[in-house]
């Protein structure tokens, strides 16, 4: 039995989950609504405050999908009830962030600011202080959305190995290489 997939789900105080005929499942709490269409042969069962999900036999796909369907439907119950955040940091010199509402405009060292639209769903601020690196912090309830946006903002300029410039997640350690030597 998968260790992941057996875990039962515990609902906080103000979450519902609903499964409709079709395999969908809808999870509301107090910081919004998400919905994820699970496999057919997937069965969720909601019972006194807790989900739990089975499989029908030990077959590799369905092994595969038990603790698949187990982890979105967690990050899903932990986004409508907390949120989750996501930090970038700029490292480079005149690199600079700003956002007006939803646009993000950036400026990377590249001939023209590049400038990215974030998804409704998505809160984004830009944060620079003086002596410190920009920032921008991204939050949402939709985990997928909110890693999938920070990895398209961070693969605009990547960390790079010699002096650690790029655009990185905050808790990111950016492994420097040797340059060449100079001299003998």
């Amino acid at each position: 039995m998968s260790r992941i997939g057996k875990s039962p789900i515990k609902l906080a105080s103000g979450v519902t989950v609903a499964v409709s005929p079709a395999n969908e499942i809808t999870v509301k709490g107090p910081k919004g609504e998400l919905k994820q269409v699970l496999d057919r042969d997937i069965k969720v069962e909601v019972a006194d405050g807790t989900v739990t999900i089975t499989r029908p036999t030990d077959q590799i796909r369905h092994r595969a999908l038990h603790g698949l369907y187990r982890a979105l439907l967690q990050n899903m119950v932990t986004g409508v009830t907390d949120g989750f955040k996501k930090q970038l940091e700029l490292v480079g010199v005149g690199y600079k962030a700003a956002n007006q509402g939803q646009l993000l405009d950036l400026s990377l060292g590249y001939s023209h600011n590049i400038i990215v639209e974030i998804p409704k769903e998505l809160k984004v601020a830009t944060l620079t202080e003086k002596g410190q690196n920009p920032k921008i912090m991204l939050e949402g309830i939709d985990k997928q959305l909110l890693g999938q946006v920070a990895a398209k903002i961070r693969s605009l300029r990547k960390p790079e190995p010699y002096k650690g410039k790029g655009v990185r997640y905050s808790d990111e350690v950016v492994r420097k290489k040797a340059g060449k030597s100079a001299g003998k």
